[in-house]
C-alpha cells in the first residue's frame, strides 16, 4: 500500500528479543509484552521514544532527530537529559541488548512481533491473492489486517512525528478497508456493505472513494435512486466545502448508473484457468473430446501423480455413484499425466460393478503381455504373475488405470510396487481399505459444468436463446454427467425438439428415469447394478429412506423410518455410502443424489410389499419430527400452553434440556421437516400430526432463512385441509398461513384467515387456536391503525388465554396491548403493560419471548423519553433474538434501536443501525415494514446532510405507503414537500 511506513529490517531481528518474547503494539496506544504479560512503557514522552524507535525500521536515530521527533521546534533546555533518562528506563524494562546505543543515537533491534509489520505482511498477501484470483482469501487477510487495530494508531502519543505517523497510518488503515469492501462488492456482498459504507460516509464525509463504493452497493442492491442521491449529495458538499466537483471515477459512475450499464449490476468473478489436455498414444481409452469442468479435480489428481517419482508408489482411488463421471475423469488425467510415465500406460475394466468381476490373475496375464512378457513366461498362479508383474515394472514408470473396481482385494495384486509408478483407480465403493491410497469422492457437476457440458454436446446456437429451460434439464438431470449426456444426445439427435420440450418431458419425476436412455446408456441401467448387490437389510433401508422428501436425512430422523436403533441404522447408511448409493453430507447426516432417489422410490413401489409398510415408515418419520419439534417449542417456552393441544405421536422424538442444542436442532432440520409436513399432506391419517408440526416449528416463519418455505408449506397444508373437510384441521391450517402471512407484512389476508380461524375452531371447541387468532387480529388492527377493534381483539385475547391457563400467551396479548394504548397517547399505561407482559415471560424462565416484552416495553421506554432504559430493554431484546436466530424480530429491533438514536440526536448512529436493519429484514418482513425502516432512515440521512440520498429514501418508502394503502403515505408525503420547499 502506498504511502505506508515499512519495517522490513524487523523481520529478521537479534536473538535478545526473540528470546525475550517480546511484542510491540503501535496500531492503537503504544505497548509492549513479554509473551502475554504487558509491560509499563511509562509516560507519554517514553512512550513517543519507543514508537519513533519502532517506526525507525531497525535504523539508528540520532538524538537530534529524537528530539525533533519528541517536541518539535521547540524543545525543553534539558531535552537531552530528558532523552536518555527515556531510554535508560526502556532499556530496564525491555531487557540489555533491545534498545542499544549506538553513535549518539538509539536504535531497538529484534523487534520481531510487531502488529505495524503483521498488517504490512497480511496486506501484502491479500495483494497477492487478489492478483491471483482468490478474493475469498484476501477479503479474510484484509480482515485480520483491520482487526490488528486497537483505536487511533499511537494513541495519546504526543510530538509532531507521532502526528504524523498518525496521519499515515489512518490513511492506510482507510485504503485497507476500501480495498476489503471493494472485494466484498466484487463478491456480491452488497447488500451488507451499505450499512458500513452508510457508517463510514457519515465520518469521512469528504472522502470520494467510498462514496462511490456506497453508490455501486446502493446500485446493486436494487436502490438506483438511493445511489444517485448520493452523488448529488457529493457534489453540493464538495462544492460548499472545497469548491471542487467531483472526481472523474465519481462521474462516470453517475453516468452508469442512469443509463443503467449492465457491467454494473453484477460482480465479475475470476475465470478458471483452462484445463490442458495432452493426449499421447497408449492404451487409455480416448478422452471424451468434450470434457467439461472438474478443474479443481484434475489438478488434485495430476499432483498426486506427479509426485510417483521419487516414491514407492502413488495410488489414488475415485469412489462415486454409477454415471458421475468416475472414468471420464479418471481417463482424462491419466492422458494428462502421460508425461510423466514415458515407460507406457495400462488400463483395464474391472466390471466391478457386474456379476462377473474380472479375475486378478486374467489381468495380470494381459499386463504382463503388454509390457513385453512372452506368453510362456506368465506362470499360472496369481501370487506368481503379481510378483512377476512387479519386478517387470521395476526401473519404469509406468500409470496404471484400474477402472471400476469392485474392491480393495480386487486391486491389490494389480498395484505396481516401484518407484516412479502409480495407479488411478475407479469405483462405486469407497476404499478405506486400500493402504496408502489417496481416496476421492466424486460428486457431481456443478450447475455451470453441468450447462458447459450440455451446451457442448447440443451446441450453443440452441442452448443460448433457451437457457432458462437448459439450466431446468441439468437441474432435472441433477447434475449427473450421465444423465446429461443422455438427456443432450437425445436432444442433438432430434432436431424438431426445443431445449424447452426435453425440459417439459423431464420435469414429470415418475418419468424422468425412462427418459434419461439413449441407445445402450441408462440412468436407470447404472443405478440397476449397484441395487442388484445389496444384501435384503441394505436394500430395504435404500428404498425406504427413499420415500422421505428434504435435502437430507439425520442419523436419528433414518432410524425412525427404518424403525431400528440407532448403531444399526448407522452400519447400514455408511455401508450404503461404501457403495456410493448414498452420500454422506456431513457427520450424522446422508442424502441421496435426486436420480437415485427417484430409482430407490421406484423400487419401494415395485418392492417394498404390502404398501402399509412405505405407510408406516413415513409415519414414524412425521412422528419423529412432531415429537421433537414439539420438545424444542416447550424448551425455548416454559409454561406454553401449545405443546398440550397438539395430536399425540406414537414414534418418539429426541429430548433436549439445553434451549441451544434444540435450538440447533431445529434450524438444522428445517428443511426435511418442512419437507415432510408436506408429504405428509397427502393423508387424511397424517395430515392433522403434519399440521401441528407446522404450529410447533413456528420459529422457521420468523427465521428469516426459512419464511417461504414455510408459508408454502402452511399454504400447501391448508389445501389438502379444505379437502378433508374437517373443521378442527382446517383452523390450525389457517392459523399457521395466517401467522407466516402477519410475518411476511399481508395483514389483509391474514387477518381474513384469522377471522375463519375464530370460527372453526369454536365450532371445533378448539379453544388454543381461538386465543392466537384473537391475539393475531389485535396485532394486524394496530398494524392497520384500527386501534379499537385491536383493544377489543386483544382484551377477548387475554381473557381466553387465562381461561386456558396459559400464562405466555396472556403475556404476548398484553404485550400487544401495550402497543395498542401507545398508539393511542397512553404512554403510562402502555409502559405498565409491557412491564406485566415481560415480568410473566420472565418468571416462567421464557426468555425469547421475555425479548418480545423487552421489545415492547423499550418501545413504550423511548415515547416517555426515557431514551437510556429504553436502549437497555432493546439491547436486550437484541441479543435475544440473535442468538434465536428469529431475524425478523432481530430487524425489527435494530429498527426500533435506530428510532431512540434519532430521538437522542445520535443521525449517524441512527442510520447506520436502519441499514443494518434493511440488511437482516431483506426478504423478510414484507414492504410495510420496509417502508418504516426507509422513513427512519431517510431522517437519520437528513441529520448528517445526506439530504439527496434521504429524499430517495422516503420516496421509496412513499411508494410502498400507496401501493398498499397504508396511513403513513400522508406523513411521507408532508415529508418530502418539507425538503423540497427548502
Amino acid at each position: 500500500m502506498d504511502g505506508v511506513p515499512r519495517v522490513p529490517e524487523q523481520r529478521r531481528p537479534d536473538s535478545a528479543a526473540e528470546s525475550a518474547g517480546l511484542r510491540f503494539g503501535l496500531l492503537g496506544p503504544v505497548r509492549a509484552w513479554r509473551g502475554e504479560d504487558p509491560l509499563a512503557t511509562g509516560s507519554p514522552q517514553q512512550r513517543a521514544l519507543l514508537a519513533a524507535l519502532l517506526l525507525r525500521e531497525g535504523r539508528t536515530a540520532t538524538a537530534a532527530e529524537l528530539i525533533d521527533a519528541l517536541w518539535g521546534e521547540e524543545p525543553p533546555s534539558q531535552a537531552l537529559a530528558a532523552l536518555r533518562t527515556y531510554a535508560s528506563r526502556l532499556r530496564k524494562v525491555l531487557d540489555a541488548g533491545v534498545l542499544v546505543s549506538e553513535s549518539g543515537g538509539y536504535a531497538i533491534r529484534g523487534a520481531r512481533s510487531l502488529d505495524l509489520t503483521d498488517a504490512q505482511d497480511l496486506a501484502a498477501e491479500a495483494d497477492k491473492a487478489r492478483a491471483a484470483g482468490d478474493l475469498c482469501h484476501a477479503r479474510e487477510v484484509l480482515r485480520r489486517a483491520l482487526a490488528l487495530w486497537d483505536g487511533e494508531a499511537l494513541a495519546g502519543v504526543p510530538g509532531p512525528y507521532a502526528e504524523t505517523q498518525r496521519v499515515r497510518l489512518e490513511e492506510w488503515r482507510l485504503q485497507l478497508l476500501e480495498s476489503r469492501l471493494d472485494m466484498d462488492l466484487e463478491q456480491g456482498c452488497h447488500a451488507e456493505a451499505v450499512s458500513e459504507l452508510t457508517a463510514l460516509t457519515a465520518a469521512h464525509p469528504l472522502r470520494e472513494r467510498l462514496r462511490e463504493l456506497l453508490m455501486l452497493a446502493l446500485y446493486r442492491s436494487g436502490r438506483q435512486a438511493e445511489a444517485l442521491a448520493v452523488y448529488a449529495d457529493t457534489r453540493r458538499l464538495l462544492a460548499d466545502e472545497l469548491g471542487v466537483d467531483p472526481r472523474p471515477d465519481l462521474r462516470e459512475l453517475q453516468q452508469r448508473i442512469l443509463r443503467a450499464d449492465p457491467a454494473l449490476a453484477k460482480p465479475s468473478a475470476p475465470q478458471p484457468e483452462p484445463v490442458v489436455a495432452r493426449p499421447r498414444p497408449a492404451q487409455l481409452p480416448a478422452t471424451v473430446p468434450d470434457f467439461t469442468g472438474r478443474a479443481g479435480f484434475v489438478r488434485e489428481l495430476g499432483e498426486i501423480l506427479a509426485s510417483a517419482e521419487g516414491r514407492v508408489m502413488a495410488v489414488s482411488a475415485l469412489a462415486g455413484i454409477g454415471g458421475v463421471g468416475k472414468t471420464t475423469l479418471a481417463v482424462h488425467v491419466a492422458h494428462q499425466a502421460r508425461a510423466a510415465f514415458p515407460d507406457g500406460q495400462l488400463y483395464v475394466d474391472l466390471q466391478g460393478a457386474g456379476p462377473q468381476a474380472a479375475e486378478p490373475e486374467t489381468v495380470l496375464g494381459s499386463f504382463l503381455r503388454a509390457l513385453g512378457t512372452a506368453d510362456s513366461a506368465i506362470p499360472d498362479s496369481l501370487e506368481e504373475r503379481a510378483a512377476l508383474y512387479r519386478s517387470v515394472l521395476d526401473g519404469r514408470r509406468v500409470l496404471v488405470l484400474l477402472d471400476n473396481a469392485r474392491d480393495a482385494a480386487q486391486v491389490r495384486p494389480l498395484l505396481p510396487g516401484t518407484e516412479g509408478c502409480a495407479a488411478l483407480v475407479t469405483s462405486r465403493v469407497r476404499m478405506l481399505d486400500l493402504a496408502g491410497a489417496h481416496l476421492v469422492d466424486l460428486d457431481v457437476m456443478s450447475p455451470d459444468e453441468a450447462l458447459a457440458l450440455f451446451t457442448r454436446i447440443v451446441g450453443e446456437e440452441r442452448v443460448v436463446s433457451e437457457r432458462e429451460a437448459a439450466l431446468d434439464v441439468v437441474a432435472a438431470c441433477g447434475f449427473l454427467p450421465l444423465a446429461i449426456r443422455i438427456a443432450a444426445s437425445r436432444l442433438a439427435a432430434r432436431r424438431t425438439w426445443t431445449v424447452s420440450v426435453l425440459a417439459a418431458k423431464l420435469a414429470d419425476e415418475r418419468r424422468r428415469l425412462d427418459e434419461l436412455q439413449a441407445g445402450d446408456l441408462a440412468v436407470k441401467a447404472t443405478f440397476e447394478l449397484g441395487y442388484g448387490q445389496l444384501e435384503p437389510a441394505q436394500a430395504r433401508a435404500f428404498r425406504l429412506l427413499g420415500l422421505a422428501d428434504g435435502p437430507d436425512i439425520s442419523l436419528p430422523a433414518a432410524a425412525a423410518v427404518l424403525d431400528l436403533p440407532l448403531e444399526e441404522t448407522e452400519d447400514l447408511l455408511e455401508s450404503l455410502v461404501d457403495t456410493s448409493l448414498l452420500e454422506s453430507a456431513a457427520p450424522g447426516r446422508y442424502r441421496f443424489h435426486d436420480l437415485v432417489r427417484l430409482y430407490a422410490r421406484a423400487c419401494a413401489e415395485r418392492d417394498e410389499w404390502p404398501p402399509r409398510e412405505r405407510e408406516a415408515a413415513l409415519s414414524r418419520l412425521l412422528d419423529f419430527y412432531l415429537a421433537t419439534a414439539a420438545g424444542v417449542y416447550a424448551t425455548e417456552r416454559p409454561g406454553d400452553r401449545l405443546v398440550d393441544h397438539l395430536e399425540r405421536t406414537e414414534y418418539p422424538g429426541l429430548a433436549f434440556t439445553d434451549p441451544t442444542a434444540a435450538r440447533d436442532w431445529l434450524y438444522a432440520e428445517a428443511n426435511c421437516l418442512l419437507a415432510t409436513a408436506r408429504l405428509s399432506a397427502a393423508s387424511p391419517a397424517t395430515l392433522g400430526r403434519a399440521i401441528d408440526l407446522l404450529w410447533a416449528a413456528l420459529d422457521l416463519s420468523e427465521s428469516g432463512a426459512n419464511s417461504r418455505e414455510y408459508e408454502t408449506t402452511a399454504q400447501a397444508l391448508l389445501s389438502a385441509a379444505r379437502e378433508v373437510g374437517v373443521a378442527r384441521v382446517e383452523a390450525r391450517a389457517l392459523m399457521t398461513l395466517a401467522h407466516a402471512h402477519v410475518d411476511g407484512g399481508r395483514f389483509g389476508e391474514a387477518d381474513e384467515e384469522a377471522a375463519q380461524v375464530i370460527r372453526l375452531a369454536q365450532a371445533a371447541d378448539d379453544l388454543l387456536p381461538v386465543c392466537w387468532a384473537q391475539n393475531a387480529r389485535g396485532i394486524i388492527a394496530l398494524y392497520q391503525n384500527r386501534n379499537a377493534d385491536g383493544e377489543e381483539h386483544l382484551s377477548q385475547a387475554i381473557q381466553h388465554f387465562r381461561t386456558l391457563g396459559d400464562r405466555p400467551g396472556e403475556a404476548s396479548a398484553l404485550c400487544n396491548l401495550s402497543r395498542i394504548h401507545l398508539a393511542t397517547g397512553r404512554t403510562q399505561s402502555a409502559v405498565a403493560l409491557a412491564q406485566q407482559g415481560m415480568e410473566i415471560y420472565d418468571a416462567m424462565g421464557n426468555s425469547m419471548r421475555g425479548a418480545n416484552g423487552r421489545y415492547a416495553l423499550g418501545m413504550a421506554l423511548t415515547r416517555t423519553g426515557r431514551l437510556d432504559a429504553a436502549t437497555a430493554r432493546l439491547t436486550e431484546a437484541l441479543d435475544v433474538f440473535r442468538e434465536s436466530r428469529q431475524r425478523l424480530w432481530e430487524g425489527m429491533t435494530l429498527f426500533r434501536l435506530a428510532e431512540v438514536d434519532l430521538a437522542a440526536d445520535r443521525s449517524a448512529q441512527a442510520a447506520t443501525t436502519a441499514e443494518l436493519a434493511l440488511t437482516v429484514l431483506r426478504g423478510i418482513g414484507g414492504e410495510w415494514r420496509r417502508g418504516n425502516v426507509l422513513t427512519v432512515l431517510g431522517h437519520a440521512l437528513t441529520g448528517i446532510g445526506q439530504t439527496g440520498r434521504a429524499q430517495a429514501c422516503w420516496r421509496e418508502s412513499l411508494r410502498i405507503y400507496e401501493e398498499l394503502g397504508s396511513p403513513e403515505a400522508a406523513s411521507v408525503r408532508d415529508l418530502l414537500n418539507t425538503a423540497q420547499a427548502a
